[in-house]
């Protein structure tokens, strides 16, 4: 039987366990990458583990986040992150280099390689030909000390691509396809892998948009096989000795296959407020558009606005509509600006802003009230763009400037109509590089003092899991729960350092009162429980969805199922992630009853499942407890920092 893809690369770099799907491997990292967000606390878990120098072939520390110098918080953060780089042999890709994603795949990702990242869209360097795995920030601390990564070796899911797209259909329709096929709930423990001869007529951008925003589909990840197309890249970046030809065996087995003909596809729209509520635009014309937002890790390459630019040529975005322009990386920026579509997009009215994640993330240009964004980012969760009754709609870059021109949702192929032909824009033969927005560690790491601000703080201590566990159910959520409504982003991600502080907002847009009941309630010795429903902790790898209950004293989450990094973050802060035996218990536990577990040491340390009961109704019920055996190590030591200590590094 023929390896795929996904499982050659694993099996290149197992370290420990068996490729066998379903079980827990641990994988060697070659590369890692932060974002500032993440990055900071990140790098203080790594220098509590008293590692003199990361261990990996490379590390990047990039800032794309928190670039709005709102207060002195972000300031500081940065200075943190380049001193802390300097000393611990990091590379630093400074304010305005770039958002991380383009900029790896543009100057440092390596086919076959493994890339872990803190931020849920390094399956980005899918579309290069790396494993590339979001994770929580303490995880990729680890493997930047030299650690496996451990994860769930994956069921393989192949999308098999035929024929070719046609004038005015994306990247971002296939994966918007995807998305109304797989949705974005049921896909934990699996990997996307494409293949077929529609590989050959994208380009490297292309396939990293549709590997992006696979991170909605909850896949571990997405990959692509490295071929000429990518030698053609690597070429042009100069980089051209990094390439070496990739893909799966002849007769490779999937769990899986996924038959798309590219040439059969339309212009498509995920609506509010999920990735996966999709319609082709067709169905959604004529819908009024108040703001236009193209870049984003998702769609901000030159490709991508080279074709904006050259649809909006020569005319002007409507007097209605807002529109909004960012370039991914500080390469697109100097390239578009040489190359003279710069000069095209102003004077079409676009307001041109950093090469930075800013609107996809809430860090400026919200909508107004009840506004509709036509956008072509990634996700479009309520409340994320910074206005909480705005509607978001995502489409491709070819839909968003078509919008732009008519102030309606509008689908590209009737902009021929108003005598616009569809652009053809072919990949450069070679890229301008310019790599002084990043910069090298130092020589002498002895000479370099880490500059911390007082916005920054120590990684919160958890301790041991107690063996009893009395407390309250202090907020009981639905269905697709995110990060977002967790943690929130936007203008509190300045205090994603300040744990103390941050936690002050967890669950702001669902229950504001929240932080102030579960400090009381722990202040009072219990402990405190989330009751969830389906598919919670989607979105962004943050840690902090984590990191912040249990500093507000949440010591259990009960749901009817956990998205992968939300589970393994809560594990690595020692919070139990718990699973309905019976989802239909979740109907009959109420906000503000008190549960209790018992024998838990004994418990987590072999057992399947928990009982619970509920004290308020008294009642017992089941909950699993899906857990490898390192990973109940990790929840009786409080955490994978408490752990990883105890180990020794």
């Amino acid at each position: 039987m023929g390896q795929s893809l996904v499982y050659k690369i694993l099996q290149q770099h197992l370290v420990d366990g068996s490729l066998t799907p379903g079980a827990e491997i641990g994988i060697r990292i070659d590369q890692t990458l932060t974002q500032d967000a993440t990055g900071t606390m990140a790098y203080l878990q790594f220098e509590a583990m008293n590692i003199p120098r990361v261990k990996t072939d490379l590390s990047v520390s990039y800032v794309d986040h928190n670039t709005l110098q709102e207060g002195f918080e972000n300031a500081d953060d940065h200075r943190y992150l380049a001193t802390v780089a300097a000393k611990y042999g990091i590379h630093y890709s400074r304010p305005g280099n770039g958002i991380c994603h383009q900029v790896h795949l543009e100057r440092f990702g390596v086919p076959g390689k493994t890339l872990l990242g803190s931020d849920s869209h390094t399956p980005t360097g899918g579309g290069i030909g790396m494993i590339a795995i979001g994770a929580g920030g303490l995880d990729v601390a680890v493997a930047m000390g030299g650690g496996p990564f451990y994860l769930t070796a994956p069921q393989v899911v192949n999308v098999r691509l035929t024929g070719q797209l046609p004038d005015w259909v994306a990247a971002k329709d296939v994966i918007l396809k995807v998305l109304s096929i797989l949705t974005t709930k049921g896909n934990v423990g699996k990997v996307l892998e494409y293949s077929g001869p529609g590989v050959a007529t994208l380009s490297v951008p292309e396939r990293a948009t549709i590997t992006n925003m696979g991170a909605e589909l909850g896949v571990t990840t997405s990959v692509f096989p490295s071929d000429e197309r990518t030698r053609e890249f690597l070429d042009a970046q100069g980089r051209g000795a990094a390439w070496r030809a990739l893909a799966a065996d002849s007769g490779a087995e999937y769990a899986r296959v996924i038959d798309i003909d590219l040439s059969t596809l339309e212009p498509m729209v995920a609506k509010p407020h999920s990735p996966d509520n999709i319609d082709t635009v067709r169905n959604c014309a004529g819908t009024k558009v108040h703001q236009v937002c193209i870049g984003s890790c998702t769609n901000s390459s030159y490709k991508d606005l080279v074709t904006v630019a050259s649809i909006l040529a020569g005319r002007t975005a409507s007097p209605d509509t807002s529109l909004v322009v960012s370039p991914g990386s500080r390469q697109v920026f100097q390239m578009i600006a040489r190359d003279g579509y710069l000069t095209e997009l102003i004077a079409a009215g676009a307001r041109i802003v950093e090469s930075a994640c800013g609107f996809c993330i809430g860090a400026g240009q919200a909508p107004p009230s009840g506004g509709v964004s036509v956008r072509t980012n990634n996700r479009n969760f309520e409340g994320r763009s910074g206005t909480r009754d705005a509607q978001i709609y995502l489409t491709s870059p070819e839909t968003a400037a078509a919008a732009a021109i008519t102030g309606v949702l509008t689908d590209p192929r009737d902009l021929a109509k108003l005598g616009i032909a569809c652009p053809k824009v072919a990949m450069p033969a070679a890229f301008l590089v310019d790599d002084r927005g990043v910069l090298p560690p130092a020589g002498d790491s002895q000479s370099v003092q880490v500059q911390r601000g007082p916005n920054i703080g120590a990684p919160p201590a958890s301790n041991p899991l107690a063996d009893r566990l009395l407390g309250d159910v202090m907020i009981k959520v639905g269905d697709k729960i995110t990060t977002d409504h967790i943690s929130p982003a936007g203008s509190r991600l300045k205090f994603r350092s300040n744990v103390e502080k941050y936690s002050t907002f967890v669950f702001e847009i669902l229950d504001p009162t929240f932080p102030k009941r579960c400090g009381e309630n722990r202040d009072k010795g219990r402990a405190n429980f989330i009751i969830a429903g389906d598919s919670y902790g989607q979105g962004s790898s943050r840690e902090h969805a984590a990191m912040c209950p249990l500093f507000l004293g949440v010591r259990a989450l009960l749901a009817k199922s956990i998205e992968r990094i939300h589970h393994a973050n809560l594990i690595n802060f020692g919070i139990l992630p718990l699973t309905f035996a019976n989802p239909a218990d979740y109907d009959r536990i109420a906000a503000a009853d008190a549960l209790e577990l018992v024998d838990l040491h004994k418990q987590i340390a072999s057992a399947d499942a928990l009982t619970v009961r509920d004290v308020t109704k008294g009642f017992e019920f089941k909950v699993a407890l899906k857990l490898s055996a390192r990973q109940r190590k990790i929840l009786l030591a409080g955490g994978l920092l408490n752990f990883t200590r105890s180990r020794g590094a």
